[in-house]
């Protein structure tokens, strides 16, 4: 397949080299252009190009960049993107490390992907969000394999998520459905899918424990949890 990966931060460059190493033609682009991502198509072996150049070349889209960054990308980058192209976010909300406060994702009534797909204005797939980057690249295994790491996939499209399962088995992970997008709170930070590397039946097991509505008991649970997790990740960028 073609894929288009926009953003070359950890993820990105994860997912581009694991993808080219399966024989997929990889087109990855940044915010600064093509002429910065030298190094990155030495290492990864994906083509770079404009962000508008990789929405136009992919049988699945990426977009992993900040949250933040969501509003800035230009308003006609999907255009002339085919109707039927999955288009994956891997997007995290981290308020005090690097996004800010956005409103709309404090009250608990919009999951971080729901409002990245009202300002894409194309419904999205959910997924690799909840795992470190270093581990899409090293823990892949085999299908059937003990241990096998499972990811939760959550979309309002159901046949764009079935596409995007079928990348996540062909990278060597358990694809795990998690439901719409409204219910793609149980994988977010502060939540205890949220870098856990589960297996299939402890993650199916989790979501089914959660439940599909977040009460707001849950939302300021794993509120302060992630807050914690940033906390301590401040300190240790400090020390």
């Amino acid at each position: 397949m073609n894929i288009g990966i926009i953003g070359a931060g950890h993820i990105g460059s994860a997912l581009a080299e694991r993808l080219t190493g399966l024989g997929h033609v990889v087109h990855i682009a940044n915010s600064r252009g093509p002429d910065t991502l030298k190094d990155v198509a030495q290492k990864t072996g994906a083509q770079p190009v404009t962000a508008e150049e990789a929405a136009r070349h992919g049988d699945i889209l990426v977009v992993t960049i900040p949250l933040k960054n969501i509003p800035d990308l230009p308003n006609n980058l999907f255009a002339d993107v085919a109707a039927d192209v999955p288009i994956i976010d891997t997007s995290n909300y981290y308020p005090l490390l690097r996004d800010g406060h956005i409103p709309e994702l404090e009250t608990g009534d919009l999951t971080e992907s729901e409002w990245v797909q009202r300002h894409l204005g194309r419904k999205v797939v959910k997924v690799f969000n909840n795992i470190y980057a270093d581990h899409i690249r090293t823990k892949g295994l085999p299908q059937g394999t003990a241990g096998r790491i499972a990811l939760p996939v959550a979309s309002d499209d159901a046949q764009a998520k079935q596409k995007v399962m079928a990348l996540v088995e062909e990278l060597g992970f358990d694809a795990v459905d998690d439901g719409s997008l409204h219910e793609s709170w149980r994988q977010q930070p502060g939540t205890p899918a949220y870098g856990a590397d589960l297996p299939a039946d402890q993650l199916r097991a989790l979501f089914e424990k959660l439940g599909p509505a977040r009460s707001e008991a849950q939302h300021a649970e794993y509120l302060a949890n992630h807050a914690k997790l940033e906390r301590e990740m401040a300190k240790k960028n400090q020390g």
